[in-house]
This record gives structure tokens, C-alpha cells and sequence, in this order.
């Protein structure tokens, strides 16, 4: 089994994978489109993905304020979890993605990424620390049993 991770911005969608024990996540791709309105080319890459991969779970990322309040991104992302449910019928986990990108600029700072290139990788590798992050979670929990 596998679980994929995303990282839903209005542009793009960073995309990582978890290895079959779900230890670790894998950027994979970043599914670019030009408009925010126009997912259906979106959602039809995350289902070749899916299959692809051989995937049982989503996690996606839920980007709620840094005071815990839910905004307009927030709103989409209810909208973009409800047509991954319906078009995979798979369950779509929703994870707390805040500074899961400032993260990922900060790592690209450090292995000396240009920062006019950052852009190009930074949903990519965001979608990893959100699928990281709920992989870890499974981890703890499995210990505390």
C-alpha cells in the first residue's frame, strides 16, 4: 500500500509518494495548470498517478492560518478534497500544512538553490513534508500501541 501526498496551490499541485512500508515520501511531480479554475486535466494526472503508484490514501494538505482560522484557501481545498473523493473513491485525508513551504524554501536555501529557480521544485518538496509529516504521525502511533 501506498499513500500520496498533496500540496493543492492555486496553480499547482506539488505530488510526493510514500515508499510501501510508509516510512518515507518521495517528491515525484508538480502538475502545473494555467488557470485555478480549470482542475480536470489535474485530477486526471492524480488518477494516472494513483494507479500508477498503486495508492489507497490521499493526504492533503489543509492550509489553515497560523491562528488556526480557515480561509478562502481553505475553502478550495474542501472543494478540490471532494472531487479527488468522487472521481478515485478513495478517502482524502486533510493535514495541517502550515509552513510546510517556508520549510521547503529554507531546505532549498541551504543545498544553495538559486532563488529564482526555488519556485520550480518548492510544491514538490512541500507535498513531501506533508506526507512526511502524516507518515511520522502513523509511526508515533503504531509505537503507542
Amino acid at each position: 500500500m501506498r499513500i500520496i501526498g498533496l500540496d493543492f496551490g492555486s496553480k499547482n499541485v506539488g505530488v510526493a509518494v510514500s515508499d510501501e512500508l510508509l516510512i518515507t515520501a518521495q517528491g515525484i511531480e508538480i502538475v502545473r495548470r494555467k488557470s485555478e479554475n480549470k482542475l480536470r486535466q489535474t485530477l486526471a494526472r492524480i488518477e494516472e498517478l494513483i494507479k500508477e503508484y498503486n495508492v489507497e490514501k490521499i493526504v492533503l494538505g489543509f492550509p489553515k492560518n497560523m491562528n488556526n482560522s480557515e480561509g478562502e484557501r481553505c475553502e478550495k481545498t474542501l472543494e478540490f478534497k471532494e472531487m479527488l473523493e468522487r472521481r478515485t473513491g478513495l478517502t482524502v485525508e486533510l493535514w495541517d500544512e502550515r509552513l510546510t513551504t517556508v520549510a521547503a524554501d529554507n531546505l532549498m536555501m541551504e543545498a544553495g538553490i538559486r532563488r529564482e529557480n526555488r519556485k520550480e521544485y518548492v510544491d514538490q518538496i512541500a507535498a513531501s513534508f506533508i506526507l512526511q509529516g502524516y507518515l511520522d504521525y502513523l509511526q508515533n502511533e503504531k509505537n503507542q500501541e
